[in-house]
């Protein structure tokens, strides 16, 4: 049997425009393969989506890429540097953030409340509470309020909010601190019909600017986005390309879309 032109290349290190490599890396639990990923690569401002069954791995790779998992084997490089070892505030301090499915905000606070604590450098509640933000600071919460459709609602309590609106305000929570990847998870569920579409848009828009990657279950909400796929199936690479290339995959169908 001839071998793959790509046999050799786990062991190759990440290119210039890879903003995430993952090489050769395997995560377990208790002895469980959780994660079992021989290549897998995501460039930069790239917008990847990846889908998967429950179990599949999803959640452990991006645990994986923030630190917030430690790999058994294998390497992990974030913008060049291998961050195998690095802590998760190390790791989001080199430009990694992360948006969970349940939004984690401030019920309690405002809209700009909420912003201003999540400026960079800002960790004590109370204080920051009643610190002053700097115009320019305050420029850029505003500029991103708008262009997420919250400017109108800056003294509006977290707690008012929709949960649509909700997803957005900790997506601008993070874009204060510009970072080079997103990890959004789930961003479409619970969504109405016109949240769905403004989220996809507001994904869409953002794609530019940062690497961003997206889990979802929503294959319509998938479909907007119009981007490459990666499958993941028992911790492992089942399938990458379009919607319409792995919806076309018999083994895609029969692990995933055909259940």
């Amino acid at each position: 049997m001839v071998a793959s032109p790509t046999a050799t290349l786990p062991s190759a290190g990440p290119a210039a425009d890879d903003m995430v490599l993952l090489s050769d890396v395997t995560v377990s639990f208790d002895g469980f393969k959780a994660l079992d990923i021989k290549r897998l690569t995501i460039k930069r401002n790239e917008l990847r989506v990846v889908i998967g069954p429950n179990g599949a791995g999803k959640t452990t790779m991006c645990d994986v890429i923030s630190g917030k998992t430690r790999v058994v084997s294998g390497k992990v490089y974030f913008d060049g540097v291998d961050t195998t070892h690095k802590s998760d505030v190390q790791i989001a301090r080199l430009g990694v953030g992360r948006k969970f499915q349940t939004p984690t905000v401030f019920d309690s606070l405002t809209v700009f409340e909420n912003m201003e604590l999540a400026l960079p450098g800002r960790r004590d509640v109370f204080r920051n509470l009643f610190a002053r933000q700097t115009p320019e600071q305050r420029d850029s919460i505003m500029a991103i309020l708008h262009r997420v459709r919250l400017s109108v609602d800056l003294h509006t309590p977290a707690k008012y909010l929709s949960h649509g609106q909700r997803q957005w305000l900790e997506i601008s929570m993070l874009m204060l601190s510009d970072p080079k990847l997103l990890l959004v998870d789930e961003p479409a569920a619970g969504l109405t019909d016109s949240e769905t579409e403004l989220t996809s848009e507001l994904l869409l828009e953002l794609a530019g600017e940062h690497t961003i990657i997206v889990i979802e279950h929503d294959m319509e909400f998938v479909r907007r986005l119009a981007s490459r796929i990666t499958v993941l199936n028992e911790g492992k690479v089942l399938a990458e390309g379009s919607l319409d290339q792995v919806q076309a995959n018999a083994e895609v169908i029969e692990a995933y879309l055909g259940r």
